[in-house]
Parts: structure tokens; C-alpha cells; sequence
């Protein structure tokens, strides 16, 4: 049995520096056992369970599943209508209304990796 998402699982538990028991209670499980079984690969989470644990680790499904995220390419976001909105807007705003905004998406990027959120990774970082 391939245990690909185990090891994921390991990986971003030992990343919040939590115990499986931790991962166990935040779950709702019953038995830290069960979780246990996920990581060494002997079980595998249901599709609802795996949703729950993306949401815990801030990752995607796709990414649990797969260790890749198929979330949206650069491309996907120049087609986003609120973001062309955005952009549209602060191509007027001053040099300094420019260094805010950049500052303020990096705090707000902060705050997310803070609460356990990964980012989504570009290409090109």
C-alpha cells in the first residue's frame, strides 16, 4: 500500500510541532490509534475526514492525496474579475498607497502561515 499521504500526514504534523494524540483530539477522534493507522499507512482517512484535515493543516485536498496542489495557476488568477477590480484600482494609487497595499497583503500572509495555512506555491518561487 502505497503511503504517500501518511507521510504527508507525519510531515505536517510534526511541522505544528503537535502529537498525534493533538491531531487526534482536533480531529474529534475517539482513538488516537485510528489516526495513528493513517500516518503508518495501515488506514486510510474517508473522503469527509480528509476534507477535515486540509482544513486543519490549512493545505488542500489535492495535496494530502497527491503531495502536489492543483490549486489555480497564475493564469487563473489574471481571469479573477475581483483582482483585475484590484489591480485596475491601484494603478492610480500613489507610491506610497502602493507600499501600503504590498505591506498589508504581507501581513495578511503572515497572519495565515500564523494560523497554519500554507500559502499556495507558484511556480516561481
Amino acid at each position: 500500500m502505497d503511503n504517500l499521504t501518511g507521510k504527508i500526514l507525519t510531515e505536517l504534523r510534526e511541522k505544528h510541532g503537535w502529537s498525534k494524540s493533538t491531531v487526534a483530539k482536533k480531529l474529534g477522534l475517539k482513538a488516537m490509534s485510528t489516526y495513528a493507522n493513517w500516518e503508518y499507512g495501515l488506514r486510510k482517512p474517508d473522503g469527509e475526514m480528509i476534507v477535515k484535515i486540509a482544513e486543519l493543516y490549512g493545505v488542500s485536498t489535492d495535496y494530502l492525496l497527491t503531495g502536489k496542489d492543483k490549486g489555480g495557476t497564475d493564469a487563473d488568477l489574471a481571469d479573477d474579475p475581483d483582482l483585475q477590480i484590484a489591480f485596475k484600482a491601484a494603478s492610480d494609487f500613489s507610491e506610497e498607497a502602493r507600499r501600503q497595499t504590498i505591506d498589508f497583503i504581507h501581513y495578511i500572509r503572515e497572519k495565515e502561515k500564523q494560523k497554519g495555512r500554507q500559502p499556495k506555491q507558484r511556480d516561481d518561487d
